[in-house]
């Protein structure tokens, strides 16, 4: 029986150029780590910002293979690899950046520490959509701003890393907003959240409707510019604000007035300093628990995509048309 030495994987050759389908050498997981075959790869924004040169803080220079998040069957375990098995299901965020193998092929010889089980309840490519955002949220709602039961939790954002941070903060007790535009109200209301209508109301006029002028808690902004300058602005005395994009200059003032306190997330350090690596796949078991325990569900773009049309996902994520995470399943 002959065993497979090569593998299909999507490159990015040249900024913007069209991606291609290519056989190359498979992977041999060294110590630490283990050989995944990939099932289902995650799509993110910061995919188009690579790919088209444009992300210099990801250090993952072209011809690359692209895909942070990922979700398949463990196939051989490295040295030193204890607490997985061939044969299990699991996800993680393990790549596509800082010059490491992205998730967009057939194999990836990933670090152990950055893996989970898979949740029993989520298909692959649902398991898929989730590393990213997960740890994103988890590490700014949970880790710097620590949410308790009983707090006001606003998030300024519905989107991928939002309707995370909402429904990990409905889990913890906490009572949560999130500022969107009225056609995400229903979805929002959904999972238990208080939609805000970012065009009909002002900041001043929901923070005196829901908290009484006093503010929030603790505030999660996930899309950064004007966003976070509104947190700053809806948090309240002793309270605490987060972002996940918060890379731009602003104004200080409205939060030292209030003596409230704000915290950076800039998820990419554990794969590209090598530091923080096992609190990834911590932040992942965790997540498996909130799902199998039906608290925490993804919410994916209906459209169905595999290597060959991943140009097209890549399409309606720059053209602003999708609805949920997108996925590519590999073949």
């Amino acid at each position: 029986m002959s065993v497979q030495s090569t593998m299909k994987a999507l490159l990015a050759e040249m900024p913007n150029s069209p991606l291609r389908i290519a056989d190359i050498a498979k992977p041999v997981p060294g110590e630490g780590q283990v050989l995944v075959r990939i099932m289902a790869s995650g799509v993110n924004p910061l995919d188009l910002k690579i790919r088209a040169g444009n992300a210099a803080h990801a250090r993952h220079p072209l011809p690359a293979i692209l895909g942070i998040d990922m979700a398949g069957i463990v196939e051989e375990i490295g040295a030193g690899v204890s607490g997985f098995r061939r044969g299990d299901a699991v996800y993680g965020m393990t790549g596509g950046v800082g010059g490491i193998q992205g998730s967009l092929a057939e194999f990836a010889a990933v670090d152990a520490a950055l893996l989970a089980p898979k949740p029993q309840n989520l298909s692959m490519r649902e398991a898929a959509a989730l590393p990213l955002i997960s740890i994103t949220a988890w590490e700014g709602l949970v880790d710097r701003a620590g949410v308790k039961a009983g707090q006001k939790v606003l998030v300024i954002g519905g989107g991928g890393v939002g309707h995370i941070v909402a429904q990990i903060a409905k889990a913890a007790g906490a009572e949560v907003y999130v500022v969107d535009g009225a056609s995400k109200a229903d979805y929002l209301a959904g999972l238990g959240a208080t939609p805000i209508d970012r065009d009909a109301e002002t900041v001043e006029t929901y923070v005196a409707r829901h908290t009484g002028g006093k503010g929030f808690d603790l505030v999660y902004d996930t899309v950064g510019g004007q966003g976070l300058d509104t947190a700053f602005r809806a948090v309240s005395r002793f309270g605490h604000a987060v972002s996940c994009l918060g890379w731009g200059s602003h104004a200080l003032a409205p939060l030292s007035f209030k003596a409230a306190t704000y915290s950076g997330v800039f998820t990419l350090l554990p794969l590209l300093t090598g530091e923080g690596r096992a609190h990834h796949g911590e932040i992942m078991r965790e997540m498996t628990k909130l799902v199998e325990a039906g608290k925490v569900m993804p919410k994916l773009d209906p459209h169905r995509f595999t290597l060959a049309d991943t140009d097209e996902a890549h399409r309606l994520i720059e053209d602003r048309q999708a609805d949920g995470k997108l996925v590519v399943e590999i073949d």
